[in-house]
């Protein structure tokens, strides 16, 4: 079996890997993978035939699945999430910058996300590096950072009192379960690199443990306004068959709304992680 070729897409994140079947990976070729994944923070392929059970398989060589409670399940495959825009939508999933389950107690590890239809033109996906974007603050700057926690919640996205989970009705569901607040470091260090890394996003960080509203909108808008700069971002472009998987403790993604009338259909499938420090 052939080397992974795995090719760097930007100096902040990303990497493509050309040259393997994720069917058929062996243990060296998997090794490869995990490396470049760990190294680039968000890892994409081409070209891919993964029937569902395939997709799962994939996953579990990563580790334990996260049954997303929020997303609508593909048919027959509960652990797998729908992301499905139809051309009657007008709201897509995803359509904000974010880092998926910074709301739980142990933020999922991973997104591995599979395009089965694609519109013609449009549907990219923008991903920002925590990392670069952190490396890129001055040191008296990370030194107050890496005394902060701020807040996490599902509440004002999949809750209740919810309009985004309203309009997504038939997308989303178990609003009644989007209860939970949590508190993660501002400055986390990677599980696994131990690199540190900026870690609140606009999707699901609502304020700074212990900060005035006003205040911790005036450092949590610095702080994005910063991570958006596009020399942390990378754009990808989507095929049938494509597959991204982005670690979410090191990286923001944001799925573009731009392909009115046409219809996008993505398989997710997202892998438990582990508390943050």
């Amino acid at each position: 079996m052939s080397e992974p070729q795995v090719r760097p897409v930007s100096d902040a994140l990303g990497a493509e890997i050309e040259g393997v079947d994720l069917n058929r990976l062996t243990d060296a070729q998997f090794e490869r993978i995990r490396a470049a994944y760990l190294e680039h923070g968000v890892i994409f392929f081409h070209g891919q035939e993964l029937s569902p059970e395939q997709h799962e398989a994939f996953a579990e060589r990563w580790g334990e699945i996260n049954v997303n409670r929020f997303f609508t399940p593909v048919e027959g495959h509960p652990r797998i999430a729908l992301v499905l825009k139809e051309p009657e939508h007008s709201a897509n999933i995803g359509g904000g910058w974010h880092t998926d389950h910074s709301y739980d107690d142990a933020p999922a590890m991973g997104s591995i996300l599979m395009a089965r239809q694609v519109p013609p033109t449009g549907g990219d996906t923008l991903f920002a590096g925590m990392g670069a974007a952190y490396d890129a603050l001055s040191d008296g700057f990370k030194t107050t950072l890496e005394t902060l926690r701020a807040v996490h919640s599902s509440r004002h996205i999949f809750g209740t009192e919810s309009k985004y989970a309203d309009a997504m009705s038939d997308r989303f569901g178990n609003q009644e379960q989007a209860t939970q607040d949590v508190v993660h470091p501002v400055v986390i260090r990677h599980p696994d690199t131990g690199r540190k890394l900026l870690y609140v996003n606009p999707g699901f960080t609502i304020g700074i443990e212990g900060w005035d509203p006003e205040e911790s909108k005036a450092l949590l808008g610095f702080l994005y306004a910063h991570a958006m700069k596009p020399e942390f971002h990378y754009r990808f472009t989507w095929k049938k068959g494509s597959i991204a998987f982005w670690d979410n403790r090191a990286t923001w993604h944001y799925a573009l709304n731009d392909y009115p009338g046409e219809r996008r259909l993505m398989h997710r499938i997202t892998v438990e992680g582990v508390a943050l420090s």
